[in-house]
């Protein structure tokens, strides 16, 4: 299954960290392609993207079911595809080093199904591990710029 996992150290105390990604409206729109979201309950949501899949830009729609909060520390959860044959999963992480300084790791996978599945997943293994890079470093800017706005 096409994987990627990142880590940062963030400056802030493992509570702001847990303050922002427990709430799935704050992070969501950092996504990669993010167009929109839905809210249905507290571990369910939709989410679309604007994908590329080889040459090509596709919408993307994933169901993301959050399968554990475990406060301060993590979140995982499970994504699967509305109208693709995709599915995965996820996570954040954090790990308290010191009173003001959090390890943040953000893993994602994800597989695509059917007959098309390995042409996909190929294209998958590079892009899989570029966006896990990118949502991570995007979550870590947008809570150094908010704790920055906050002093």
């Amino acid at each position: 299954m096409p994987n990627g996992t990142h880590f940062v150290q963030l400056d802030l105390p493992i509570e702001k960290v847990w303050e922002f990604v427990s709430d799935m409206n704050r992070w969501a729109p950092l996504a990669p392609g993010y167009i929109n979201h839905q809210i249905i309950n507290e571990r369910q949501s939709t989410w679309h993207f604007k994908g590329d899949v080889g040459k090509m830009q596709k919408k993307i729609g994933l169901k993301v079911k959050i399968k554990e909060w475990v406060a301060p520390t993590s979140i995982s959860f499970e994504l699967k595809g509305i109208s693709e044959n995709l599915e995965g999963s996820g996570y954040f992480q954090a790990e308290k080093i010191t009173a003001e300084r959090t390890n943040v790791t953000g893993c994602l996978s994800i597989s695509a199904g059917g007959m098309m599945g390995p042409m996909i997943n190929s294209v998958l293994k590079s892009v899989v591990p570029k966006t896990t890079i990118e949502f991570t470093e995007s979550v870590a800017s947008r809570l150094m710029k908010e704790e920055a706005v906050s002093k």
